[in-house]
């Protein structure tokens, strides 16, 4: 019976062990791509069967209830404006005039043909307030140590119910990471790379998304330019700003 009960006894000590280390890992996560604010301009490569497209934007974030993107070309997609606040999000279309709000089951929706939904752009709260994690194991990634993390949601208003996470157990920012629906099917598959130290933080300036549901060769995400904690105006992140 003693040894029935140590072994209980020390596998719970190693489920807590590991439910520690694995919220330790996702708060240093955070760290590195969490900020007050930011501003950042990017280049989207959306990769065809044939073709592909390139557009870029600048975009401004303050903490993750607000946000508000300009895309800068190609010319057909320049002016678009796109306005999040806290769970709303409003699209301006030059070539019509007109502002629509996206939201329901339209939030599911390609950004622009690329394999981002809306619910992709909306999302940028805290991994810590919306999933709950344990520790998987190791795994090497391009000759990079990671540790695997597997998240489980503990909200209900989030686009994917589970993820699964590979983090550089150096420095701490994901190079891989799989998102899954409650049935547990994979939806998308992202890879992040050309990590760069800025700040004191670590930060991927790649990334390239896959929906697993549609066909093609993904989408590339490229930061260009990034600065944290600035000074953003108020009007920035109003409806007005997205018609000026």
């Amino acid at each position: 019976m003693r040894t029935i009960l140590t072994i209980i006894l020390s596998a719970a000590s190693l489920t807590g062990l590991s439910q520690a280390d694995a919220d330790q890992i996702l708060k240093r996560v955070e760290n590195n791509l969490s900020s007050d604010n930011r501003v950042f301009e990017s280049a989207m490569t959306i990769k065809g069967s044939r073709t592909s497209r390139l557009i870029t934007s600048r975009t401004y974030v303050a903490g993750d209830k607000q946000s508000f993107t300009e895309y800068l070309s190609p010319a057909r997609e320049q002016g678009t404006k796109m306005l999040k606040l806290e769970n709303q999000l409003w699209i301006y279309s030059p070539s019509t005039d007109r502002t629509i709000q996206i939201s329901g089951h339209m939030l599911r929706q390609s950004v622009m043909g690329s394999d981002l939904s809306y619910e992709d752009m909306m999302e940028d709260r805290k991994l810590t307030d919306v999933y709950s994690a344990i520790l998987e194991g190791d795994e090497m990634i391009d000759g990079r140590k990671t540790r695997i993390l597997a998240l489980t949601a503990k909200v209900t208003d989030v686009a994917y119910y589970s993820r699964r996470m590979w983090i550089d157990a150096e420095r701490f920012v994901p190079l891989k990471e799989e998102l899954y629906a409650r049935s547990g099917q994979l939806l998308k598959r992202t890879t992040l790379s050309d990590v760069v130290q800025l700040d004191g933080r670590w930060f991927p300036m790649t990334v390239i998304y896959k929906d697993m549901l549609k066909q093609g060769d993904g989408t590339e995400y490229r930061i260009t330019s990034i600065k944290f904690n600035q000074e953003i105006p108020d009007y920035i992140f109003s409806r007005a700003a997205l018609k000026q």
